[in-house]
């Protein structure tokens, strides 16, 4: 059985305290209908509602399956101790002033400790949070008022986490028709965490899908356990992630920590499992209904009918710049459609079937048949309803009958959209539903949902992820202190650091067997020219020990003579801590960023996207968990906004795609391997040049963990290596 089975479906309840809040429960739960035990607990009063008072809880007829605590944070541990002595399901910690408290308070640290300490192996929720509603069983561990109602017996709903309370009661006020099952909160994570609650929940036959709003996480291992349970119930799960962190460092040192900060990492965990993601609480709302409906989408097309043009075109150019969208009519589907309305109407994919048939249900069926017959992945009719209390809606029903039918006819999936929230009310929306019909409220807010279910439905074709390499599998919490960054900041970007230089990081690239082109140091401007005559003009020269080179000017490129050479190592050599010959790589077509950096929740992230010096101001990239495959990796290249040049855009040569993969495949790979000695590592630009011709690593800014420098002996050793390490071909070649 579940850790948390007693708990979420308790049988007997007890309610501990004597407050506003704590009364509410017991209110609350006679409200609903619980069937099931109530037991009160209060050290003076006999009853509270009604309902018989014990004096505490050694005095309870026997051992409640779930507990709402609703005294002070001091109170609640002992309480949490007693109930664990009588072997209690699990607790509700309704008090704050734990960890959430802060440094400024010095008791809360210290109580968030001993309340876990208290509870041993009994469950807990909280502290500082509201707690349960089981819709399906009428149990209320909830200290407030709700807007919600008692699951139908036989039917499904979704279930609910929320780290917010007040979320959690304002999500109980929708009026979107969305059947929920469960709804909880999740507080500090003090003991249970939230992928814990979310997988006790979806166990339940009567959790249709799962709704997870997220401060942070609890547990890479388990958010994967949650979603690989999820797939195998055939349970989608669609999150609002929210809370963008601060960086680690007070100064960023590579372009990587710009663009792979924790909420890109999350974003692509997300991703990883096959957890939708969604931006706002009303697109939240509208997918879990499109989810719970039917479960995830098949692909990304979609259908559009209304009978205005002004909506056609609003739906058009929601659907603009995303990946769902309405496909073109093919010749054959279009002349069915138009056999159907006559020559005046103009077919096209969003249909403005104008009001000709308007109120006439035989030609709406055949018109909306004929289109849905297209085997679109969603069909969407627009139709906002006049409000009921000064017009009548009566026509408005025979166009949901038409819909209905074409819908069933076609074996289908529908949605109708209301461009307002106010235009389809919440009686209207169930009715919608006990006919097969999603109802959706906002015309952004469907194409999300379309998206978000598109999305779960494509991931949920793709094999099962590998766990991540990497990641914490702690379920420290929400609260929990973040250790912070293995290495200090740079005291100023031009400043020489103790970190291995780029001669010292590339040599170690180069023992890996990684694409860097033969480079060497030089202390000189003697040195720097005899290794610009060893390798063979042209070069670049770089002054070493600066961070961003170009910014500050600490980088010369295509120096085709002695006296270039000559003249730039004399300029450059005052700015670091040595000079860098490297044989300069010359016709590439396009420039990537490649980067690396550790995640305190999930390990070694990588991110990839447009580079060279405007890789900030184009933020063009994608952040992918390691290990990454090939598909992976060639995926999110494909979707950069730089990859018309990599593929050959406007005829100019085309890139040597699989050798870049190879280069990211490797250095994820060298990353990996040396987890526990790289904290970061940045290379930029990855040049890649024409077919055939490979990907060359130009410049690589490696960030060591403290407990694994680099020294500089060995270093130099690794850079003469380095030379005879890159092979002599490739697109540095005139």
């Amino acid at each position: 059985m579940n850790r948390l089975e007693r708990l979420l479906r308790p049988k007997s309840i007890a309610v501990i305290g004597g407050g506003a809040f704590a009364t509410n429960v017991v209110r609350q739960s006679l409200k609903m209908g619980f069937p099931g035990d109530i037991w009160p607990v209060h050290p003076k009063k006999d009853e509270i509602e009604g309902v018989k008072a014990y004096r505490s809880v050694a005095d309870l007829p026997g051992s409640p399956d779930a507990a709402f605590i609703g005294v002070n944070r001091f109170a609640t541990i002992e309480i949490v101790r007693e109930l664990a002595a009588r072997r209690a399901g699990g607790a509700i910690c309704f008090a704050a002033g734990f960890r959430e408290a802060g440094a400024d308070d010095e008791d809360g640290e210290r109580l968030q400790t001993e309340l876990v300490e208290a509870a041993g192996s009994m469950p807990v929720i909280g502290p500082n949070c509201y707690g349960l509603i089981n819709y399906a069983d009428g149990a209320l561990l909830w200290p407030d008022q709700h807007g919600g109602r008692r699951l139908e017996p036989g039917t499904r709903g979704a279930a609910i986490i929320t780290q917010s309370s007040n979320i959690a009661c304002n999500l109980t006020m929708q009026k979107r028709g969305l059947p929920i099952a469960f709804l909880m909160t999740a507080g500090n994570q003090a003991q249970t965490g939230l992928s814990e609650m979310a997988l006790g929940l979806i166990e339940d036959d009567r959790v249709s899908c799962l709704g997870l709003h997220i401060e942070g996480f609890d547990s890479a291992a388990g958010f994967e356990r949650l979603a690989a349970r999820a797939r195998e119930l055939k349970k989608p799960i669609v999150a609002m992630k929210v809370g963008r962190s601060e960086q680690a460092r007070a100064a960023t040192i590579s372009h990587t920590a710009s663009l792979a900060g924790s909420d890109a990492a999350s974003e692509a965990f997300l991703k990883r499992l096959g957890i939708a993601r969604v931006g706002s609480i009303p697109s939240f709302l509208e997918t879990l209904k499109l989810l719970h409906a039917g479960g995830p989408l098949s692909g990304y097309t979609l259908s559009s009918m209304s009978c205005s043009g002004g909506e056609a075109s609003v739906m058009a150019d929601t659907a603009e710049g995303r990946k769902i969208h309405f496909p073109a009519l093919a010749e054959a589907h279009r002349a069915h459609v138009k056999s159907t309305l006559g020559p005046l109407v103009a077919v096209a994919n969003p249909l403005d079937y104008h009001t000709f048939i308007w109120n006439n249900e035989p030609a709406m069926t055949e018109t909306f048949a004929a289109m849905v017959s297209g085997g679109f992945d969603l069909n969407m009719l627009v139709l906002d309803f006049p409000r009921n209390d000064r017009c009548s809606d009566a026509d408005w029903w025979a166009t949901v009958r038409a819909f209905e039918a074409a819908l069933k006819a076609n074996d289908a999936r529908g949605a109708i959209v209301a461009s307002m929230l106010e235009n389809l009310p919440e009686e209207h929306a169930s009715e919608l539903f006990r006919r097969g019909i999603v109802p959706l409220h906002g015309i952004v807010e469907a194409m999300e949902a379309a998206g978000a279910a598109a999305f779960i439905g494509e991931a949920w074709k793709r094999p099962s992820t590998s766990p991540l390499k990497g990641g914490r599998a702690d379920g420290a919490g929400i609260g929990a202190k973040i250790p912070p960054p293995l290495t200090p900041p740079l005291k100023g970007e031009g400043d020489r650091c103790a970190q291995p230089d780029e001669a010292s990081a590339k040599a170690m690239l180069a023992e890996a067997s990684l694409p860097v082109p033969p480079g060497r140091r030089a202390s000189s401007p003697e040195e720097a020219v005899a290794a610009a005559a060893a390798f063979g003009l042209p070069v670049a020269l770089k002054a070493l020990g600066v961070a961003h080179k170009s910014e500050l000017g600490a980088v010369r490129l295509n120096l085709k003579s002695a006296e270039e050479v000559q003249a730039a190592a004399a300029a450059l050599l005052p700015l670091g801590a040595g000079l860098y010959v490297e044989r300069m790589v010359q016709g590439g077509v396009a420039e990537l960023i490649v980067g690396f950096t550790r995640d305190p929740i999930f390990g070694p992230v990588m991110t990839i996207g447009s580079g060279g010096v405007l890789v900030e101001l184009l933020k063009d990239s994608a952040t992918l968990m390691l290990s990454a495959t090939r598909e992976e990796i060639e995926a999110e290249l494909r979707g950069l906004k730089l990859f018309p040049l990599l593929d050959g855009y406007r005829g100019r040569p085309k890139a040597d795609l699989g050798a870049a993969i190879e280069a990211v495949l490797g250095l994820a790979a060298f990353v990996l391997e040396n987890a526990d000695k790289v904290e970061e590592l940045d290379i930029n630009p990855l040049i890649v040049c024409r077919e055939g011709q490979g990907a060359w690593i130009a410049d690589a800014l490696m960030i060591a963990a403290p407990s694994h420098p680099v020294g500089e002996g060995v270093a130099l050793g690794l850079a003469e290596q380095g030379r005879d390490k890159a092979t002599d071909k490739g697109c540095w070649k005139k």
